[in-house]
């Protein structure tokens, strides 16, 4: 089977943190990839505990940061992995492939990648300024109980 970059950074682009893309390179014995499925799951379950408990809850914080680093981890070998040359590609996922079969970096997949950057330079900085204002705010919130 011929592994497509293509449809490597498309899954990863589409589906970050799902481990879609680890799981179409290695099958189903990507360690990889169930271990990202199973932390965006938990960045689900966390986001849903945050609502619930109006961001005052540390399991929730806890798994929503795991979905996080999934999400983050899946964008981050998306773009690793879609810069690779056609030779390397094909040396580590297609090996014996003929040369007119050789991988071709077109300007889809440099697309697919420049998004992954730019959702995942996004992501992270909105995720952290979200986090520092509460964090921020719960110390506000101590001192005032000290104060009184």
């Amino acid at each position: 089977m011929i592994r497509s970059k293509l449809l490597f950074c498309a899954l990863g682009f589409f589906f970050p943190g799902a481990g879609f893309n680890c799981l179409y390179l290695q099958g189903l014995k990507s360690y990889w990839g169930w271990l990202q499925f199973a932390a965006i799951i938990g960045g689900i379950s966390g986001w849903i505990i945050l609502s619930t408990t109006e961001l005052g809850s540390f399991a929730g914080w806890f798994l929503l940061t795991l979905g996080f680093i999934s999400i983050e981890a899946s964008f981050l070998t998306t773009i690793a992995y879609g810069l690779r040359s056609g030779e390397r590609w094909d040396a580590e996922f297609n090996p014996g492939i003929s040369p007119e079969q050789a991988t071709q970096t077109g300007w889809s997949t440099i697309l697919l990648v420049i998004f992954c950057l730019v959702f995942g330079a996004a992501l992270m900085m909105s995720f952290f300024a979200i986090a520092f204002e509460q964090f921020f705010i719960s110390q506000l919130i101590e001192a005032r109980k000290l104060s009184q």
